[in-house]
């Protein structure tokens, strides 16, 4: 298969606008401890920016939800394959670090498993949001990087069957 990709957003506007998002996410949270709370695998990269970038006290904590396998289409339900540690939510106050917001369904699921565990707050904090194709209208977030097209991204933790996340720069996967 030849692949080919296109660059849609820079390793320098992502470390800007990264940069940008902390300083406010520092205002918001100041004086508060963050649990930044990680999607595997693809909002790894976009965390530990993040992270080195904020100027709060942050605990990391990472959960594993997935609808997509290894294809470029969401294959159905969202399911939560995997919490890394058996960490409590309640009185916590929560960042989601998402990396993409397609459907919308991966993110409210997130929101209400949460919520049920009654953190001191919860926040969404998503590097890019592809409204295009946006199913569940209930998705939103607090935190936005960049708004994108309809086009299948990879790079900088997003992948297409596992490769790809390695990229410093997001770009628009053609086959």
């Amino acid at each position: 298969m030849d692949e080919t990709i296109e660059v849609l957003i820079s390793e320098e506007e992502i470390d800007r606008r990264i940069s940008e998002m902390a300083t406010e996410i520092s205002k918001d949270y100041e004086g508060k401890t963050i649990t930044l709370l990680g999607t595997l695998k693809g909002g790894v990269i976009f965390l530990a920016d993040l992270a080195r970038k904020l100027d709060a006290r942050v605990e990391f904590d990472f959960v594993r939800v997935s609808s997509y396998g290894n294809s470029d289409q969401p294959e159905g339900e969202v399911q939560l394959q995997d919490h890394t540690s058996n960490h409590e939510f309640a009185g916590k106050h929560i960042l989601v670090v998402e990396d993409i917001v397609d459907t919308g369904h991966t993110l409210n699921f997130l929101r209400k498993y949460l919520t049920a565990q009654n953190p001191a707050s919860l926040k969404i904090c998503v590097l890019l949001d592809k409204p295009d194709r946006r199913e569940n209208k209930e998705a939103s977030f607090d935190y936005l990087g960049f708004t994108i097209p309809d086009k299948f991204v990879v790079g900088y933790g997003l992948d297409y069957a596992q490769r790809y996340r390695n990229l410093p720069y997001l770009g628009v996967l053609h086959f």
